[in-house]
C-alpha cells in the first residue's frame, strides 16, 4: 500500500507540472478586436454661394457698357482672348466645421489610440492590488535507499504552499499610483482631441478663405471685364489704347490668382480630407460663414478657465499626485513582507531503517518575514521618490507658465484681428469702394485718366481680401486660443 501510494504521489507531481505548462501556454488574448465606439458618420448641411456687392452710376450714353456697375445683370465677355475660366464646379454640400470636427475626434487614429492606452490603464489598479500567485512545490524521492529518512519511517513527499503578504499599506499605494497612471492617460485623450480639433479647424479656416477668395475674386473679374468694355466704349470714341490693354491686364491679373487660390483650396481640401480619416474625399466645402464669437473674453477669466479645464495642467497635476504616492511607497519599504505557507510530508514504512517507523505523516506550518535592514538602500529610494516629486511640482509649474503664455498671446491675436476687421469693415471698405465709384464716374467725364480707375479696382480687391483673411486669421486664433484653455472659451462670463 506504501508503494501505491508512492505512485500516486509520483503522478500528482507529474501533474502539477502538466498544470502549470499548461497555464503558461494556454494564454492568448483575443486579437483584432474592433472598437465600436469611435464609429460614426456625419451628415451635412446646405449652404449658399458669396459674391461681392458693388455698385456704381453710369450716364446713359455708356449704360450697355458698364451695366455691372449700374448694378444690372453682368454681360458676356466680348473679348475672344478673354477667357472664363471654370474655377468654381458646382458645389457639394456644405459642411460646417462642427461636423468635420466631430468626425475627425471619433474616427483619427491618434485619438483612438490615446484611448486605447486609457482603456489599457485602466485594468493596472486591479493587478497593482492583488497578492503574488501563491508558490505550490512537490519535493520527492525517487531513489528508496538515497530517501530521506526519520524516526517514524522514509520520506516520500513533501509538498507545500506558501503565500507572499506585503505590508498592507503597500498594495493599497501601488494602487492608488496605478489609479493616477490611468488618469494621466485619460488626460491624454483630451490631449489629443484638442489637438486634433485645432487642425481641423485651421484646415477648414484656410478652406473658408480660399473659397471666399475665390467668390471675391470671380466677381471682380466680372467687373474687370466691364471695364474692359468701358475703356473700349472710350477707345472707339477717341481714347487710349493703352486703357484696353490696361483692364485686360487686370483680368490677367485675375485670372492667376484664381489659379494660387483654386490650389490653396485643393490643399486645404486635402487636409481636411486626410484628418477626417477620408484621404479619397473630393469636394469638400465650406459653409458661408464662420463663427467669430470668443474673441472679447478677458484674460483673467481664461486664466482661470484654463486652470480648471486644460487637459496639460490636470495630466501634471496628476504626477504630482502619482510621484507623492511613489515617495509614501518608498517610505513604506522600511516595513516588511510576510510569508505564510503550509507543508505536509508522507511517511512511510517501505525501506525505511528505524525499527520504530510508524507510516505517519508529517503537517507542518512556515512564517517568514523580510528582514528590511539595508537602510542605505531604502534612504536612496526615499531620496529618489522626494526629488521625482519636486520635479512634477516644477514641470506643472512651468506647464502653467506656458500655457498662460500661449493664451495671452492667441488672445492679443484675436483682439488684433477683431480691431482689424472692424476697421477695415467699417472704414477702409466703404471708403475705397466711394472712391472707385467716383473715379468711375470722372473717368467717363473725362476728368481723370484709367489709371485712377484701376488703381481704385485694385485697392478695392485688396480690401475684400483682406477683410477674408482677416476674418480666417481670427477664427483660427479663436481656435488656437480654445486649444490652450482646453475648452470652449465662448463658456466664460
Amino acid at each position: 500500500m506504501d508503494d501505491q501510494r508512492q505512485s500516486v504521489w509520483s503522478l500528482s507531481t507529474l501533474g502539477i507540472v502538466v498544470a502549470g505548462l499548461s497555464v503558461l501556454a494556454g494564454c492568448r488574448a483575443p486579437f483584432g478586436q474592433r472598437d465600436s465606439r469611435v464609429e460614426a458618420s456625419s451628415p451635412f448641411a446646405d449652404d449658399r454661394a458669396m459674391l461681392v456687392d458693388f455698385e456704381s452710376a453710369a450716364e446713359p450714353e455708356e449704360a450697355a457698357a458698364v451695366s455691372l456697375l449700374d448694378g444690372g445683370p453682368p454681360l458676356e465677355p466680348a473679348q475672344p482672348e478673354v477667357i472664363k475660366l471654370g474655377f468654381r464646379p458646382t458645389p457639394l454640400a456644405r459642411q460646417p466645421v462642427e461636423q468635420l470636427v466631430a468626425v475627425a475626434i471619433d474616427q483619427h487614429p491618434r485619438v483612438r489610440a490615446a484611448r486605447a492606452r486609457y482603456a489599457s490603464a485602466t485594468w493596472r489598479p486591479e493587478q497593482a492590488r492583488s497578492l503574488d500567485d501563491p508558490m505550490l512545490s512537490n519535493t520527492f524521492f525517487p531513489i528508496s535507499d538515497q530517501a530521506l529518512q526519520t524516526a517514524g519511517g522514509r520520506a516520500g513527499n513533501t509538498m507545500s504552499l506558501s503565500q507572499k503578504y506585503p505590508w498592507p499599506a503597500k498594495r493599497e499605494v501601488k494602487g492608488a499610483i496605478a489609479e493616477r497612471e490611468a488618469q494621466i492617460a485619460a488626460t491624454k485623450i483630451r490631449q489629443a482631441e484638442l489637438e486634433i480639433e485645432e487642425l481641423v479647424r485651421l484646415a477648414y479656416y484656410e478652406l473658408w478663405f480660399a473659397d471666399r477668395a475665390i467668390g471675391i475674386t470671380e466677381r471682380n473679374r466680372e467687373i474687370a471685364i466691364e471695364l474692359v468694355k468701358l475703356a473700349e466704349a472710350r477707345n472707339a470714341a477717341g481714347g487710349s489704347q493703352q486703357d484696353v490693354l490696361r483692364a485686360s491686364l487686370q483680368v490677367d491679373n485675375l485670372d492667376s490668382k484664381l489659379i494660387s487660390l483654386a490650389e490653396q483650396k485643393a490643399l486645404a481640401q486635402a487636409d481636411l480630407a486626410a484628418l477626417t480619416q477620408q484621404p479619397s474625399a473630393q469636394g469638400i466645402e465650406p459653409t458661408e460663414t464662420i463663427d467669430l464669437s470668443g474673441a472679447e473674453q478677458q484674460r483673467e477669466a481664461l486664466f482661470a478657465l484654463a486652470l480648471e479645464c486644460n487637459p496639460s495642467l490636470n495630466e501634471q497635476r496628476w504626477a504630482v499626485s502619482r510621484d507623492r504616492q511613489k515617495q509614501e511607497l518608498a517610505c513604506l519599504q522600511k516595513r516588511p513582507d510576510f510569508t505564510f505557507g503550509v507543508g505536509w510530508q508522507t511517511i512511510t514504512e517501505s525501506d525505511a531503517i528505524s525499527p520504530v517507523a510508524n507510516g505517519r505523516d508529517n503537517i507542518s506550518f512556515a512564517v517568514g518575514l523580510t528582514l528590511p535592514i539595508w537602510r542605505d538602500r531604502i534612504r536612496a529610494g526615499i531620496n529618489e521618490a522626494s526629488a521625482a516629486v519636486a520635479a512634477s511640482s516644477r514641470e506643472y509649474a512651468d506647464t502653467r507658465d506656458d500655457t498662460f503664455r500661449r493664451i495671452r498671446r492667441y488672445n492679443e491675436q484675436a483682439q488684433a484681428a477683431q480691431q482689424q476687421l472692424d476697421l477695415y469693415e467699417n472704414r477702409l471698405r466703404p471708403r475705397s469702394k466711394r472712391a472707385l465709384e467716383i473715379a468711375s464716374a470722372d473717368y467717363r467725364g473725362r476728368l481723370v485718366d484709367f489709371g485712377e480707375v484701376t488703381a481704385g479696382f485694385t485697392e478695392l480687391l485688396m480690401i475684400e481680401l483682406q477683410v477674408a483673411r482677416t476674418e480666417a486669421t481670427l477664427a483660427g486664433a479663436i481656435a488656437q486660443l480654445e486649444r490652450a484653455v482646453g475648452c470652449g472659451v465662448g463658456t466664460t462670463e
